[in-house]
């Protein structure tokens, strides 16, 4: 995989990351500081690093049986998580509710949410046989980043802007693995 899929790939999983963090920000209102920025970007760009390798870990473990399908799979993964992506974005969204985004348990929970994704992305990229370091601190560094931003942007625009991150991400997704299958499809003839 080249390094300007990686950060493709990067930037489409960290779209949800993005949307949490410019609601936590609109949230956070006028007690938005760098501390509060960085604990919340900190915390979802390291549960999307950390369950990509867990993903990766779990792939690997079962890669040699499935190997003659890898492609399939990845297409298959990115497929359905890009669809899924871009179903949410068209859903209407609840009104905030009263959560703190700065409550440890909550920054677990939104963690762990929004990088579920990450995790079946790691099991495509350990069948791609994918060096792991390089992809997983890509994802983990993209997030941190765009979920700064994101938290800034959500503290200093709040409501007055609606973004489909969730669509921008889900076709990123959808375009890495169409072009994962058709690469392994021509490839391989």
């Amino acid at each position: 995989m080249l390094y300007i899929e990686v950060l493709l790939l990067a930037i489409g999983l960290s779209m949800d990351s993005l949307a949490v963090s410019i609601t936590g920000g609109a949230i956070l209102k006028g007690r938005c500081s760098i501390r509060h920025i960085a604990k919340i970007a900190g915390v979802l760009g390291l549960f999307q690093a950390g369950m990509t390798v867990i993903g990766y870990t779990m792939g690997a473990g079962f890669e040699r049986y499935i190997r003659s399908l890898d492609h399939w799979i990845a297409f298959v993964l990115l497929l359905y998580l890009g669809g899924k992506m871009i179903y949410d974005s068209t859903k209407e969204e609840e009104e905030e509710g009263k959560f703190d985004p700065l409550c440890n348990r909550t920054l677990c929970g939104l963690g762990v949410a929004t990088s579920i994704d990450a995790l079946a992305v790691g099991i495509s990229l350990a069948v791609l046989k994918s060096p792991l370091t390089l992809q997983a601190a890509t994802i983990g560094v993209v997030t941190f980043a765009m979920s700064a931003f994101g938290v800034y942007f959500g503290n200093r625009f709040g409501k007055k802007v609606d973004l489909k991150l969730d669509l921008i991400g889900g076709l990123i997704l959808i375009g890495i693995g169409t072009k994962i299958l058709i690469e392994h499809l021509l490839l391989n003839q």
